[in-house]
């Protein structure tokens, strides 16, 4: 082992700047996972110590309705400190205009644990006794607000008190989707509590008796479950964020295990390439006993040196950018995570750069055994035998492949999704590996003497040895599949709704509508020269019984296999004696119309619903119709396209049996312009303040803004891999420079000019990055589409301008480097080459 080492130090000589190079490929890689993994671990001991401070208490009871009698009783008996909270959906009304809200109608002391966070921040304390609202600061800045301004909820209107920053289980993006208005119970306006419409009763216990509330909160599951009343305790709060932004950081962490990976090409390509350059070298060993296994540790010592050293570099860069990893996902986080060395974090990523690098060595390490000892003799004997595959070669390839999927199982969620991620690359470096070998079986083969000398030359240069095409094919094409198919998918998602098609399409929503105030709603609407589109009677129902059993013997059936929530949410149904544009009959017959006298009721039921139900043509199911027993059998099913801005539903009835039911009506509306939009809305808030309205122009551009934010995170990591590619493309050009030197030589020799030289090299690189990125893309178009198809199950919407203007871009990076990286030996006299190379 001692000459094996020194050996290697002494071998390494007059190679060890280039040597640096090759460690360059893995520090990228190394840095991303040293970056993400330790924000995770910051990240989940944020949580643990800021635990009470997500719940804001030491247990919450929870229900989608006002709790019964019995659960007051029960919620007396649990005594402690108690807050009590009403979340509902209303519109908020201010001077320049209305917007669609959460409002929390809050008393008491909360949280006890934490902060609301507002500005100023002297407003987060006593702004229920002052009878004052706390408004969210999106709505300071869409409508220009200021302290001291009002907003009206309901008929009630309240001095704005302060600016929310901060509050207890939400975060900064919540309040895109949703801005939070927060005001006293006690002036609350109850006719916002009508008929049909919907709130979340909340109240939260602290004990200072010092009482173990976590078992307090198992022992009460089982008299609040058939209730409906959920509870939740700061243990299960912790695990709840804990598991879902684990799932976050370990899915970005994956992204950068393929820059690794990259960078683990480039080491296995600067082996290979070194190795070629250290033939006579081993052939001289050989000469002088060396067995082949000794030959191979000295080389292997090497690669895990460049493993070590790049590991190291790495980890330092990683521990920098872990910095500026909280301020990326700033908005997704509900606690401030503060920086601190990760110590298992660091070491995890830097073990795995040194395996992978290690392991991705091994393979071209083995050709040093078809290295002859006649070489160091007879130059003519063939210097390795690269055909050569037995049983140890396959025992590689084996480790090789079993070490990529551990350490992707090491990163992923879950060992599953590890394991399948390994396919899913396996899958994107074989295509683009497939391609890359047959575009350099397909310029083999091209005899046109037609074509100019340069370009044949150039085209020719993709299969001659230490040709670059493969390792670049495999670097570039795969950043550019990340970035292409986050492009793919963010358009997939936004031409879900469209907004700007036909004439008619809804782009207003108004709901909670009672029956005596539809009329008065078309009114207003007609007034403000907005065209109503269509209306819609909705009936609110429970499922009692599915095929004769009851919801609590389904409850209580612990061998059922399946989703439970459909038998116990409240559906919100309607009846028509027609299917809509949106819905296709897949199964059975569509009843239009029936009466109660003809027996059990046909209904037409969602065919997703249907499988989790497990209900088919012919099933009974015998719903609570606010008190009144209805028996239905399934008589078809649909399929619903829920993209469509129109209202869907689950369960549809015929004509002749709800209309005499307790309803409410949701109508919807085109608004030619925004400002007519906000005119409506304002116009219907005012006349009738329990109506709320969805403006879905907007809900579309709050998407957009969230999509852009997650967007950006994972095209930030995709950096590291088009980065990586860079590195490894450099350090490929300067591998293949002894053969460019002889090339050179050559063709300076038989008369070609320098600019001729340089124009063979334009035509390589130029058809190199076109083969990458053109690659790359269309690997991203095929993910997005089996994205859009099996999982969005919409068309793929392609975004074609700026994916050519990556291809582009991609190219001229690719050519930039080339140039750069070359231009001394193409500039030189062809003795001055020779001379300066030795």
């Amino acid at each position: 082992m001692r000459w094996i080492l020194s050996m290697a130090w002494r071998d390494s000589r007059g190679s060890r700047r280039r040597m640096l190079l090759f460690v360059g490929s893995m520090v990228l890689g190394v840095a991303a996972l040293v970056a993400i993994n330790s924000f995770g671990t910051n990240l989940r001991s944020a949580i643990d110590e800021q635990a009470k401070a997500l719940l804001g208490a030491d247990m919450s009871l929870e229900s989608d309705v006002a709790f019964a009698d019995s659960i007051e009783v029960l919620i007396a008996e649990i005594g402690g400190e108690q807050s009590r909270r009403t979340s509902f959906q209303s519109m908020a009304q201010f001077e320049s205009g209305v917007r669609l809200s959460t409002v929390r109608a809050q008393d008491g002391i909360y949280p006890w644990y934490g902060a609301v966070e507002t500005d100023p921040p002297e407003a987060a304390t006593g702004w229920v006794e002052r009878g004052e609202a706390l408004v969210d600061q999106t709505l300071f800045r869409e409508f220009d607000l200021a302290v001291g301004d009002s907003v009206r909820i309901g008929y009630t209107s309240y001095r704005i008190g302060g600016r929310l920053l901060q509050t207890p289980r939400e975060s900064a993006a919540a309040g895109l989707v949703s801005p939070r208005v927060y005001i006293p119970i006690a002036n609350v306006d109850t006719t916002l509590f009508g008929f049909g419409s919907q709130a979340d009763y909340e109240v939260y216990f602290r004990f200072t008796d010092g009482r173990d509330y976590e078992a307090l909160a198992d022992s009460l599951r089982p008299a609040l479950r058939p209730a409906d009343v959920g509870v939740d305790s700061v243990f299960e709060e912790q695990e709840n964020w804990d598991e879902s932004l684990t799932n976050l950081y370990r899915f970005l962490s994956l992204v950068g295990f393929i820059a690794l990976l990259l960078g683990s090409l480039g080491v296995a390509s600067a082996v290979h390439v070194y190795i070629r350059q250290r033939i006579d070298t081993v052939a001289t060993l050989r000469c002088f006993g060396a067995k082949s296994s000794t030959t191979i540790m000295v080389y292997a010592v090497q690669a895990l040196g460049m493993g070590l050293i790049g590991a190291t570099v790495g980890a330092l860069i990683g521990i920098g950018i872990q910095l500026f990893v909280p301020t990326l996902l700033a908005d997704a986080l509900p606690v401030d995570v503060e920086f601190a060395l990760a110590p298992g974090a660091i070491l995890l990523g830097a073990g795995i750069g040194v395996g992978v690098t290690v392991l991705f060595a091994l393979l071209p390490l083995l050709a040093v055994r078809g290295i002859s000892p006649l070489r160091a003799i007879r130059a003519q004997v063939d210097p390795v035998d690269e055909g050569r595959t037995d049983g140890l070669t396959w025992l590689i390839r084996g480790i090789v492949a079993a070490g990529v999927i551990v350490f992707s199982m090491l990163q992923a969620p879950s060992p599953m999704y590890g394991f399948w991620y390994a396919v899913a690359i396996a899958a994107v470096f074989g295509a683009l590996a497939l391609l890359a070998r047959g575009l350099i079986w397909a310029v083999q083969r091209i005899r046109s003497t037609s074509m100019p000398y340069v370009a044949r030359q150039g085209l020719a240069n993709l299969h001659r040895p230490n040709n670059q095409t493969l390792l670049l094919t495999l670097a570039l094409g795969l950043g550019t599949f990340l970035i292409g198919i986050m492009l793919v998918t963010e358009r997939t998602l936004v031409a879900q709704v469209d907004l700007s098609g036909r004439a008619e399409s809804p782009n207003l929503v108004f709901f909670d509508i009672q029956t005596d105030q539809v009329e008065g709603v078309r009114a207003v609407l007609e007034e403000e020269a907005v065209p109503v589109v269509d209306e819609v009677a909705l009936v609110t129902m429970r499922i009692a019984s599915v095929k004769g059993r009851t919801v609590e013997e389904i409850r209580a059936d612990s061998t059922r296999e399946g989703p439970r929530w459909p038998f116990f949410r409240e559906y919100r149904s309607t009846y028509r004696g027609n299917l809509t544009s949106s819905e296709t009959l897949v199964a059975g017959e569509f009843t239009p119309s029936w009466s109660l006298s003809d027996g059990a009721i046909p209904v037409s039921v969602e065919q997703d619903l249907a499988a989790d139900l497990d209900v088919a043509l012919g099933d009974t199911i015998v719903w609570d119709v606010q008190g009144v027993d209805m028996t239905t059998v399934i008589g078809s099913v649909r399929e619903v396209d829920w993209r469509r801005v129109q209202t869907n539903f689950f369960f549809v009835f015929p004509e002749g049996i709800l209309e005499a039911a307790p309803q409410f009506t949701v109508v919807l509306a085109r608004a030619p312009n925004a400002d007519e939009s906000a005119d409506a809305q304002a116009a219907v808030a005012r006349a009738y303040p329990n109506v709320s309205a969805i403006d879905v122009s907007l809900v579309l551009s709050v998407f957009e803004a969230i999509f852009s934010r997650i967007e950006f995170v994972i095209r930030f990591m995709a950096l590291f891999s088009i980065l990586t590619g860079f590195v490894v493309l450099f350090g490929a050009v300067l591998t293949s420079r002894l053969q460019r030197i002889s090339e050179t030589v050559l063709l300076k020799t038989l008369g070609a000019s320098g600019r001729q030289v340089v124009r063979i090299m334009l035509v390589e690189y130029i058809a190199l990055g076109a083969l990458a990125s053109l690659t790359g893309l269309g690997l991203a178009l095929l993910g997005g589409w089996a994205l859009a198809q099996f999982v969005f199950e919409t068309p793929v919407a392609t975004g074609g301008p700026v994916l050519l203007w990556i291809s582009a871009g991609v190219v001229g990076l690719v050519v930039m480097i080339g140039v750069l990286s070359s231009r001394g030996v193409y500039r030189l006299p062809a003795l001055e080459v020779l001379r300066s190379e030795g």
